[in-house]
């Protein structure tokens, strides 16, 4: 016999989760949308508030001015190279340190996870770490910004923890009493065991990597090495500068400033949304299982 209250219940229940996620997924959806429109839409159509949703008086304006810019290219061409090779880094390093200290017959590992995990509430400063950096030759060099970030303590958390949940000791006892030597078992046994939490450390890395600017800010000099992120704040701000000085033809430097505002906010992130639903697949799973247990 069925409990028809029961089902109703269930179905309200429904209801009301399904609502609140439209709600959630149109927030979220909305502000992108929204500068997808203005990046295109015209800018006095922008400011006077006539765009809300869709694109009004289509325009490509501001997306010829930046890649007309030799100087985006070469941002694209340095953040690609920073973004890889930062992430190769990333993930070698914080594997390395996280499989030992997932391992149970490792002595002191509680010591040394006290000690890793205070850094994420202590650090040196900036003065100090720039200083260091400098002293160490590494200014106006890519291993200024891939080497001081080369592991993230809360990834190194996450990924130790996923070892230990995942991945039972005694397959690892297994591999020993077959003769597998620590190297071999990490790569032949661990590694193609830990797909999902590689590809959620390759999308964390590499989206901290292509967003970063300020450690371009702080340590490089040469503008040929400057990452995207700081070629388009550059831009942005000679656009706006431009803007505010001189009276000739002020209002279309205005509403061109305006446009580009938003078409900046499109170049940077589009590749970050084309890699996303490649790591999409193992992304839940991945931060789930390495953070929720242990």
């Amino acid at each position: 016999m069925i409990n028809r209250s029961g089902v109703s219940s269930e179905r309200l229940f429904n209801a009301v989760v399904y609502a609140l996620a439209a709600i959630i997924i149109l927030l979220v959806l909305y502000p992108l949308l929204f500068v997808v429109s203005a990046s295109v839409s015209d800018p006095a159509r922008v400011l006077d508030g006539g765009v809300w949703l869709l694109p009004k008086g289509l325009t490509l304006e501001a997306y010829t001015n930046i890649f007309h810019n030799n100087e985006v290219w070469i941002g694209y061409r340095n953040t690609i190279v920073y973004t890889a090779s930062g992430t190769v880094i990333n993930i070698i390093m914080t594997t390395l340190a996280a499989y030992p200290l997932s391992r149970p017959d490792l002595p002191g590992r509680k010591m040394l996870m006290l000690l890793i995990t205070l850094t994420m509430f202590f650090s040196g400063g900036l003065i100090p770490t720039y200083l260091l950096v400098k002293d160490l030759g590494m200014v106006d060099t890519i291993w200024a910004l891939v080497v001081p970030g080369a592991i993230s303590t809360y990834n190194l958390i996450v990924m130790r923890t996923y070892f230990q949940s995942s991945i039972p000791w005694e397959i690892q006892e297994a591999g020993h009493i077959d003769g597998c030597s620590n190297w071999r078992l990490l790569v032949n046994i661990i590694l193609p065991l830990s797909k999902p939490i590689l590809a959620v450390m390759v999308l964390f890395y590499a989206v901290g990597h292509w967003n970063s600017f300020f450690n371009a800010l702080i340590y490089m000099r040469d503008e040929s090495h400057y990452p995207l992120q700081l070629v388009l704040r550059e831009i942005l701000m000679i656009s706006q500068s431009a803007a505010v000085d001189g009276n000739v033809g002020l209002e279309d430097k205005i509403l061109l400033a305006e446009s580009i505002k938003y078409t900046i906010i499109i170049v940077s992130s589009l590749p970050v949304w084309i890699m996303y639903p490649f790591a999409q697949r193992h992304f839940v799973t991945g931060v789930m299982i390495g953070s929720i247990k242990g």
